[in-house]
């Protein structure tokens, strides 16, 4: 155990651990819970921040047409929006929630009414005091069935904003008890009247100010003098994304000192990036997803029967033994998985059958090639996995045409748009916040147009039941309809993989890669 104890030792003193990994592992172990807590305070004096310098990251997803507007934000704009916008809330290492500029939140015994307590002397960018009316604006803006923001969905049960002093009163149509996990979408950045005036204007509260605005390829932040929370965020000087589609070029730019940190490492780089002495691989088994979207409502997709093929005609395992090389787990056609909680055990795992897929094929009466958009931009991987797609299906009598599109304007120009392409999922903390995102009816971004009157109906049911075992009944039901009825393909479920410099230190692990968007903002430069 000695070795054990001392990899332990050293990942906590050198940030790759969290506090609850730590002594989650450190049980596993036998250690003692006094000798965990002291260890715990030892890292934490060791993980002093420094301030200083230019913290930069290399991310992919970037385009031409990104914009600084929340509403629109994909991909790389995610996370520079971690860097200049503020939040109600965010979420923490754990999982729970962790307040920002709301400091209380209380309901209404039947969670239908929220009261989100706004935090007093928040400034932003701009001078002005981050007030009640700024939130109600910026959640009116977002839940406005006009505004085609990414929050819209998980908004809509908004019946009525109101600002009362510092207080925000949110009612809703229905009950919804997970709400405040809501508020952490990464679209919903608190802005000067909401945003209402000039949304792409790249004004809020947090810890940078917007400098550079080069979509497509490079954003830039300078440290915001005033930030309310400067003793834990904002250490670096000046933090830089640049965008680097290119997976090739992205481990490139991390070995060659250009970035200190990378996203969406390909697994077959991970042994090579772990030979390299100033580099760390960081892993985090999450509710992290990749998926082939196919459109319900465009030919031949609207085809139950040919949806059901396509589903049958993946090899999960083999997908997730060549493209993941064990960085994650099988898929089964529902976004959910045992990261959540109340997670819908006992629904039985689909695997590849290629009589089944035959079958269901014949009977769509398709016949001709189908084409299958894909890119490595959608996920690490992704033209390899879509070609092993097309061997599969080839096995059922199925012909697939994979696409390869271009990495740049993959998310602008094919995600949503075209009815059968590869895509990603992060994953949300709840499953609710999950389904009203990718699933309900009204969500832009149902991205495949998944349009089921008693998924919505189930949705808005579970959303407003507090009894756990009721909930985790009804999530359950949901799976299965999304899992038979939905236009989504899961085979697999990865593992995040971040590349780190040994310059940087405060990285800890969280529900997303890269900290979840945050590492340029908790982080710091050693030297």
């Amino acid at each position: 155990m000695s070795q054990e104890f001392d990899n332990l030792s050293r990942g906590l003193a050198a940030g790759r651990l969290s506090r609850r990994e730590f002594l989650g592992r450190a049980a596993a172990l036998g250690i003692s819970a006094a000798l965990s807590n002291s260890l715990l305070a030892g890292a934490a004096m060791a993980q002093t921040p420094k301030r200083g310098g230019i913290l930069k990251a290399g991310i992919v997803g970037g385009a031409a047409t990104d914009t600084l507007d929340p509403a629109k934000f994909i991909e790389l704009m995610s996370y520079f929006g971690k860097c200049w916008g503020e939040f109600l809330v965010a979420l923490a290492s754990d999982g729970s929630l962790e307040p920002r500029i709301a400091e209380e939140i209380g309901s209404s015994k039947d969670a239908k009414v929220w009261t989100f307590k706004i935090r007093q002397n928040v400034e932003f960018h701009n001078g002005k005091t981050v007030t009640a009316e700024d939130v109600v604006a910026t959640l009116e803006r977002h839940s406005d069935k006009e505004s085609k923001s990414g929050a819209q969905g998980i908004l809509a049960g908004i019946e009525s904003l109101k600002a009362d002093a510092r207080n925000v009163i949110v009612t809703l149509k229905e009950p919804n008890a997970e709400l405040p996990f809501l508020m952490a979408d990464y679209h919903l950045v608190i802005q000067p009247n909401g945003g209402k005036d000039n949304p792409a204007e790249g004004i809020s509260a947090g810890p940078y100010k917007v400098a550079v605005n080069e979509p497509g390829v490079r954003h830039g932040g300078e440290r915001f003098a005033n930030f309310w929370q400067f003793d834990k965020m904002g250490f670096a000087d000046q933090v830089e994304i640049l965008a680097i589609n290119d997976t090739t070029a992205r481990v490139s730019a991390l070995q060659g000192g250009q970035v200190h940190m990378i996203n969406k490492v390909e697994s077959k780089v991970v042994d090579l990036i772990k030979l390299v002495p100033n580099l760390r691989v960081e892993t985090l088994s999450g509710p992290g997803h990749y998926v082939f979207n196919m459109f319900c409502d465009t030919a031949p997709f609207d085809s139950a029967d040919l949806r059901m093929a396509l589903k049958l005609a993946v090899d999960r395992e083999e997908m997730v033994d060549k493209i993941l090389r064990g960085y994650g787990t099988v898929g089964n056609d529902f976004p959910i998985n045992g990261a959540y909680s109340l997670f819908p055990e006992g629904i039985e795992q689909r695997t590849f059958d290629p009589d089944k897929a035959k079958f269901h094929y014949q009977k769509s009466g398709h016949s001709g090639p189908i084409v299958l958009r894909a890119s490595n931009a959608a996920f690490a991987g992704a033209v390899d996995a879509a070609q092993l797609f097309q061997q599969s299906a080839a096995k059922a009598g199925i012909a697939i045409e994979v696409q390869r599109e271009p990495e740049d304007g993959y998310w602008s120009g094919v995600w949503n748009k075209q009815p059968f392409c590869a895509a990603n999922w992060r994953g949300r903390a709840t499953q609710g916040w999950m389904y009203s995102t990718t699933c309900r009816s009204t969500s832009p971004w149902n991205d495949t147009h998944f349009y089921n009157e008693r998924f919505d109906k189930l949705l808005t049911e579970v959303l407003g039941e507090l009894d756990k075992d009721k909930r985790k009944n009804l999530y359950r039901e949901m799976a299965i309809v999304v899992r038979d009825e939905g236009g989504v393909i899961v085979p697999m479920f990865a593992q995040y993989i971040d590349a780190i410099s040994d310059q940087v230190g405060g990285y800890v692990g969280r529900v997303d890669s890269l900290m979840n968007g945050y590492a340029l903002t908790q982080c710091w430069l050693e030297a």
